[in-house]
């Protein structure tokens, strides 16, 4: 007598802790860099360093980071994500207190490079840990929508706590906090993490780590340089120069490897592709958001740090409002296209709205709705861009198509920063050019208008190009991504490069949504239901419902001269055993009541 047993995995039941853990941690990676921001002038002022040298505080992180992510989410692969996860965590929270101890600017430089390269670690092996741990679960979407809602509002909640932490304690409080984050999170994942069984070691792909490493610290740095010095200056155009050639060494050093850093496999899937483009969008065009529109509430509004951390709440709340809508409703419903296409250009249409501010504007009626409407774009952007650039992949490769995630982020939040701040300060320096002349000959009171005003004109022209860079990644990530949900195809197949056949059964998950049922037709023949064609793909289950399972020499129905008899139905099976071949019966509805009461097929 034979039965069939369940081959789906079992949800880890202490899986939303485990979700905690790792969102906690996502959160100090996110919102350090909005904090440390807010605290950049104040710390300036201590130690007693010029604005130039603010600057390179931001750069030492984004270099280590941006450069190291692949090498961190490839190390999380072979040593195990937990363990790269609490070395990540240790290692963050001590050069942040080495860092809030910093008695000069070499040393918080220094501090700040290594919070990069612990990040580097760390990043990659949360977002793995979350694909992991919710690999086939119907929880995934609750999960990444969670998940989507800490990677796109951390740096909002950055700007509260930065102005909270900055007026009532101090700035060393900025990288001090850090602290409490880790060391909660190491004290849940210690005992909740599951300990992967490391791989066997088969190399380190050091010519990858070289070019890739290298191709994205000469972007980083290229487009650091110019944002502080100008994109004409020759260091500005030979590290960007650098990087674009490194990149399709790396490509090409890739497709040859036998073990490479980043299969490339799992960027040449057009949904994963379409993510991470959609992604790198974002993260370029939010600081057109967050940068310029902090400058404006507290430099034209006159806000205090606390209340333009405040003002940011109502993004905060979108934001994670539509992760969740976004993952756990959506998703599974219309696929990832609509949403990553679809908040791009809400997004853009924000930034465009936002360019009606003027000097003495009002919050509630120039600000509050365009932060609403770009925080519903976000919300979509980030959780369907996460869930859906880590779908599919094996666990083998979930670190570095982690890490893929992350760097897309990191490069694009370069991208925005040096970008939107060199058309800023044009734009300012412009209008002053144009205005100044008329501006002098009204007296002190004019030229104080005519900077309040170029000031706001440079802001307003950020953000005309933060929206071009929205729409723009709406239409390129859309020309990628696939129609539909990504349930609908079976991603474990096309990751090992073999694209399933047209009519291939799809896995148990997809045929649970009501997409995924597909349309009544006519009754095959006797002897197309035997055919080995009915089932392209012997290794994707079907779920039973109402048939017990077959045995391995099930009984044949009566048949007609004409085939089957006019009331049969078509039913499939699984047999769990090896090499089990999915069996087709044609079962008479007569039949189908007896056998579905009884716990087995009758011995033949």
């Amino acid at each position: 007598m034979s039965s069939s047993t369940d081959t789906t995995n079992t949800p880890d039941p202490r899986r939303w802790l485990i979700l905690a853990v790792v969102s906690l941690a996502q959160l100090m990676v996110v919102l350090d860099i909005s904090v440390v921001n807010i605290a950049l002038p104040t710390a300036q002022t201590a130690l007693h360093f010029s604005s130039t040298g603010r600057q390179w505080i931001i750069t030492a992180y984004a270099l280590s980071f941006g450069s190291l992510l692949l090498f961190g989410g490839k190390l999380g692969d072979l040593l195990g994500r937990k363990t790269t996860f609490i070395v990540g965590l240790i290692g963050f929270a001590v050069v942040s207190a080495v860092g809030g101890a910093a008695s000069s600017f070499t040393m918080l430089v220094v501090a700040r490079a290594c919070q990069g390269a612990f990040g580097a670690l760390l990043a990659p092996a949360a977002l793995s840990l979350l694909t992991t741990t919710f690999s086939d679960s119907k929880d995934r979407g609750k999960a990444f929508g969670v998940f989507g809602a800490v990677a796109g509002g951390g740096a909002a909640v950055g700007v509260l706590l930065g102005g909270i932490l900055t007026e009532y304690l101090s700035w060393r409080w900025c990288l001090y906090v850090n602290l409490v984050f880790a060391v909660i999170a190491i004290l849940g994942a210690v005992p909740l993490l599951p300990r992967q069984p490391r791989p066997p070691f088969r190399g380190l792909d050091i010519a990858g780590l070289l070019t890739g490493g290298g191709s994205m610290f000469s972007l980083v740095y290229g487009f650091a340089n110019a944002s502080t010095h100008s994109w004409r200056t020759p260091s500005t155009y030979a590290f960007l120069a650098a990087g674009v050639v490194l990149l399709p060494v790396f490509i090409f050093r890739e497709a040859k490897a036998s073990h490479p850093l980043l299969p490339l496999r799992i960027v040449a899937d057009r949904n994963r592709g379409g993510a991470n483009l959609g992604i790198l969008s974002a993260g370029a065009g939010i600081f057109g958001i967050f940068l310029f529109l902090t400058f404006y509430l507290e430099q034209n509004l006159h806000y205090s740090p606390v209340g333009t951390g405040l003002a940011f709440l109502p993004m905060i709340a979108m934001i994670i409002i539509f992760s969740n809508v976004a993952n756990i409703i959506l998703l599974p419903r219309i696929g990832p296209k609509p949403l990553i296409s679809g908040g791009l250009l809400a997004a853009a249409g924000a930034l465009v709205w936002l360019t009606g501010i003027g000097a003495n504007t009002s919050y509630t009626r120039d600000v509050l709705g365009p932060t609403l409407l770009a925080g519903a774009g976000l919300g979509f952007n980030f959780a369907a861009g996460l869930n859906t650039g880590t779908f599919g992949v094996t666990a083998a490769s979930a670190g570095v198509a982690s890490a893929t995630v992350n760097t897309m982020q990191q490069i694009g939040g370069s991208i925005g920063t040096s970008l939107l701040s060199t058309v800023a300060t044009q734009s300012t320096d412009s209008f002053i050019r144009v205005h100044g002349p008329a501006a002098r000959r009204g007296g002190p009171a004019a030229a104080r208008s005519l900077a309040s005003q170029a000031t706001v004109h440079g802001f307003t022209t950020a953000f005309w190009w933060s929206a071009a860079i929205f729409a723009g990644g709406a239409i390129l990530a859309g020309a990628l991504l696939r129609a539909g949900p990504p349930g609908g195809r079976n991603p474990g197949r096309h990751e090992r490069g073999r694209p399933p056949a047209a009519g291939a059964i799809r896995s148990a998950d997809a045929t649970r949504s009501a997409d995924a049922i597909p349309a009544a037709g006519p009754m095959p023949s006797a002897d197309a239901v035997r055919s080995a064609d009915v089932i392209p793909h012997a290794d994707v289950a079907l779920p039973v419902h109402a048939v017990p399972p077959a045995p391995p020499h099930p009984p044949e129905p009566p048949e007609g001269p004409e085939g089957p008899e006019p009331d049969a139905e078509v039913r499939a099976t699984t047999v769990t055993r090896p090499r089990a071949e999915p069996r087709v019966e044609v079962v008479p509805k007569a039949d189908i009541a007896r056998r579905s009461q009884s716990a087995s097929w009758p011995e033949s």
